[in-house]
């Protein structure tokens, strides 16, 4: 009931007060006065999203740019549906919570690769060390969606594509400075000549004093060191038109990462201190993947075979624990086919050949094979759905078979979209669960059985003004079953956990005058763990999120931005206290880019304008108030 009673009162404040909220340029999702915009996250096609029924937040290149986000987290703390966790500044472990489930319930893509580290216990992903500057489009993808995308797709999906080259060469470089002793560098080269096309991207990250221990938790008359991060990153996607039905392409991304943070001092245990000397942490991260795309038959069936390797390590020097290795590598052999059956029937099948592998600390292996297909149908003018089943044979547990029915209907004459869909989604159990103990202490299961969910929502989406005021709200709930947990005897893991979450998306835009931009949007999530009837740890009920784009001349480009996010249960820095209630926080960010010629621009931004002091987690502190100026060139 609580939450009804906030999506109402949401919508009552969103057609009272229509000014206060609406999309920022380039955000084609809910985008205003924009023409249709194209999604390919939700059916694995391009499709308009006016036809598709899933709830999908999409950012652009340009949204970034004028908002200058660096990193992966910064582009996704605004979201809808996502809460975002960081442990201090630039380059600190990031996580995300997807409608409340865990935040290795997430699904994340990297221009087709999946990125998640197979030789971390939980194999989730680090938003941390991922450079935002060579992204061009990124697409959030929210509900249970392993009918398309097999495992970790409980939550949903988080598609990072980068940008490709097209027309004649450009060169482009940045570089900024700033707070935090922050010095970033990007250099870039895209285009293409005849049949070939190509973009190269060298991202250079460097924050060398990020204060993040919190002075309280710090042992008597001990100093707090700063937090230091380096990232060097490289990119390239390549691509070669053989013949007017036939390409090839090639994306390829490395990384290497140095860090120094504090962590814990456990020689007082019960009770820890930050430790007096810091952390050091080195990772190296490369990605590649090739592909053959053949149309036939004058486009009705198109195909693309994939190849894909990643491969993560990770070298960790704690002053408590000492060394420690982690390595993992992914092979991905994948092809997916779309058969044009009549018009508005699209058929698309896929198959998949995966091998997950960890080298350090333990060495385990693990493959999968799957299938899948998804029926695309327009059954007639403004009535789309789509409905897709996959099977994951999995070496270690055996198969799981999940599906996904999403319909949407489009009322042309009021502007109303009503939407619904419902599916299922799993969770394999890692290869640190399965087989990484600790004697005599805890010991692995090998006998772990997938996490599970099922999951829907249903929505409105108006459309007015001829698309220059929207607003819309999505109801979405999802039962999580056999969740990996230590048992009862504290022991080893097993399949003992459940947990539902639920709650409203709510948003209104505007765009009040051509160079005006407005947008106010609401998540109210409640998570609940079904066992011990508790809310789970840092899914916040409430986030707010108020941004203006205001372009008063045609060189100059204004952004504010303000998040508020509730109070959420968290435990203490070591756990000592694994519950207790966090306050809230607000913060303020503003942005402003002005062209001083065709080939430079001038720009800078304030984060955190009003210096709240907050942790998120608790225990780290986010950063405060920061200053930031820079100049990029395009040639």
């Amino acid at each position: 009931m609580n939450k009804l009673i906030a999506s109402v009162s949401f919508l009552a404040l969103a057609m009272a007060a229509p000014v206060l909220a609406a999309p920022a340029p380039g955000v084609p999702d809910e985008g205003a006065a924009a023409v249709d915009p194209v999604v390919v996250t939700p059916t694995r096609l391009p499709t308009p999203k006016l036809d598709v029924a899933s709830s999908v937040t999409v950012i652009t290149g340009e949204d970034i740019a004028i908002k200058q986000e660096q990193t992966l987290p910064d582009v996704l703390k605004d979201a809808p549906g996502l809460n975002v966790v960081q442990t201090g500044g630039a380059g600190g472990q990031a996580s995300v919570f997807m409608r409340g489930t865990n935040s290795n319930h997430v699904k994340v893509l990297v221009d087709g690769i999946d990125v998640s580290d197979p030789s971390q216990p939980g194999a989730q992903f680090d938003f941390g060390q991922l450079p935002a500057s060579d992204v061009a489009r990124v697409e959030i993808l929210r509900g249970p969606q392993s009918g398309l995308y097999g495992s970790d797709a409980i939550g949903g999906v988080i598609n990072v594509i980068t940008e490709g080259g097209e027309g004649r060469p450009r060169l482009t470089a940045d570089v900024e400075g700033g707070s935090f002793g922050t010095v970033n560098e990007r250099g870039g080269l895209l285009g293409s000549s005849g049949p070939f096309h190509y973009a190269l991207s060298i991202v250079h990250l460097q924050s060398r004093a990020t204060p993040v221990t919190p002075l309280d938790l710090l042992a008597p008359g001990e100093q707090r060191l700063d937090d230091y991060y380096d990232n060097d990153t490289a990119s390239t996607k390549l691509g070669l038109k053989v013949a007017p039905n036939f390409d090839l392409g090639f994306v390829g991304r490395y990384t290497q990462t140095h860090a120094l943070f504090t962590g814990e001092d456990e020689s007082n245990f019960p009770v820890d201190f930050p430790a007096a000397t810091q952390t050091s942490r080195y990772t190296r991260q490369y990605y590649g993947r090739g592909t053959a795309h053949l149309s036939l038959l004058d486009g009705r069936f198109d195909q693309t075979l994939g190849v894909g390797y990643s491969n993560i390590a990770s070298i960790q020097n704690d002053p408590s624990f000492g060394l420690t290795l982690n390595a993992g590598d992914r092979l991905k052999v994948d092809w997916q086919g779309n058969v044009k059956l009549i018009p508005g029937e699209t058929l698309v099948l896929g198959a998949e050949h995966q091998r997950d592998a960890v080298r350090r600390p333990l060495v385990a292996s693990t493959a999968i094979d799957a299938g899948y297909a998804e029926l695309q149908s327009q059954l007639f003018d403004h009535l789309n759905s789509t409905l897709a089943v996959r099977y994951d044979a999995n070496s270690r547990f055996g198969g799981k078979a999940t599906w996904r029915f999403a319909p949407t209907y489009f009322f042309e004459q009021t502007g109303t979209k009503l939407k619904a869909s419902i599916g299922t989604g799993f969770k394999a159990p890692t290869l640190s669960q399965l087989f990484q103990s600790f004697p005599p202490f805890f010991f692995s299961n090998p006998n772990l059985r997938p996490e599970s969910s099922t999951g829907w929502d249903a929505g409105f989406d108006e459309f007015l003004l001829g698309r220059r005021l929207q607003f819309g709200a999505t109801y979405f709930h999802n039962n999580i079953r056999n969740l990996i947990d230590t048992d009862p005897t504290g022991t080893t893991l097993a399949n003992v956990g459940r947990a539902h979450t639920d709650g409203v998306e709510s948003y209104v835009a505007l765009q009040p005058i051509e160079n005006l931009t407005l947008r106010l949007d609401y998540t109210y999530t409640e998570a609940v763990d079904d066992i011990a009837h508790e809310a789970l740890l840092r899914r916040p009920k409430n986030k707010w999120n108020v941004e203006a784009r205001w372009r008063p001349i045609a060189r100059l480009t204004l952004d504010a931005n303000l998040v508020q996010v509730g109070s959420w249960i968290d435990g203490n820095r070591d756990f000592s206290i694994p519950r207790l209630k966090a306050p809230g926080y607000t913060t303020l960010d503003l942005a402003a880019d002005y062209d001083l010629t065709d080939q430079v621009t001038l720009y800078g931004r304030i984060t955190n304008l009003a210096d709240a002091r907050y942790e998120d987690p608790v225990g780290f502190l986010r950063p405060s108030r920061g200053f930031f100026i820079g100049a990029r060139l395009k040639l």
